[in-house]
């Protein structure tokens, strides 16, 4: 998701330099190369207004803002609500670790409030999610890694303060989900979490799937391939679906850092003998 050049219909261009990774064809964004485009009047079953859209943005930025000042950089989400990309996008330009949401995507009949904060975390995931990276831009997370870390540890930074039981009340939470969640979690406001975040992968996932076309995920019918290799490239739903889910139920400290360098660092890992929460082989490699 970084590192593009892309110019706009709307005249928004981000420009890359010999000192970025950028992709021409614009496949890093946290969804497929698509032409859609879903303006800021256009009537949508989504529940995003401009109001949300800043205050997700605003909420998750107060926690990892500080995260990378502590790393030397600054962080610059740039707010595109007028833009109706269906996209978005994470770049590195210097010290700045930029991130571009866009209104189009928040639009989508299939987003949410909390699939948007999702989006924004995967986007963060490029940055900040370590290890398996993209083969060809070194500081960046790999597609799977980024929205493992969305739900492992940005969704619960974002979500911890809010009262998450009340608002799981008032949704449909899958069967596997909850019993996954209640078993994975004593304590019930972190359970809610869970669930809530699991739900969150849910509708991204659709987003994701409704974009590219391909058919809806579930959460009982978790992704059955196995890759020779860390795959990089963007997961099919499917196996988004059980990384969202992963992350989600995985109950490794939130505030345990990921490693650029120790892939089990910070995580649940086949290697500590976790059987939940692990990364899914359909791009992991264990």
């Amino acid at each position: 998701m970084k590192g593009i050049l892309i110019t706009l219909l709307v005249g928004f261009s981000i420009n890359c330099t010999g000192l970025l990774a950028c992709d021409m064809s614009g496949e890093t964004g946290i969804a497929e190369e698509n032409n859609l485009w879903i303006g800021p009047d256009q009537k949508t079953a989504s529940t995003i207004d401009q109001a949300t859209f800043n205050t997700i943005i605003d909420d998750v930025s107060k926690f990892y803002g500080p995260v990378i000042s502590n790393l030397g950089g600054q962080l610059k989400v740039n707010r595109l609500w007028s833009n109706g990309t269906v996209n978005a996008y994470a770049q590195r330009r210097g010290r700045y670790y930029e991130v571009s949401m866009f209104g189009g995507l928040a639009r989508h009949d299939q987003a949410t409030p909390d699939a948007f904060a999702l989006v924004l975390c995967h986007e963060l995931g490029h940055h900040l999610g370590g290890i398996p990276q993209k083969s060809a831009i070194s500081w960046a997370s790999s597609e799977g890694q980024s929205d493992y870390f969305g739900t492992l540890k940005c969704l619960r930074m974002y979500m911890e303060g809010h009262d998450n039981i009340k608002i799981v009340s008032r949704m449909k939470i899958n069967a596997k989900v909850k019993t996954l969640c209640d078993k994975q979690f004593t304590d019930k406001n972190d359970a809610a979490i869970c669930m809530r975040s699991s739900m969150a992968g849910k509708a991204l996932a659709s987003v994701l799937a409704a974009i590219s076309r391909k058919n809806f995920p579930n959460f009982n019918s978790p992704d059955r391939n196995v890759v020779k290799k860390h795959d990089d490239k963007h997961p099919h739903p499917q196996c988004r679906l059980d990384t969202y889910f992963a992350g989600a139920v995985c109950d490794a400290d939130k505030d345990m850092d990921v490693s650029d360098s120790d892939i089990n660092e910070g995580v649940c890992s086949r290697s500590w003998g976790d059987t939940e929460g692990v990364r899914p082989k359909c791009w992991f490699k264990p």
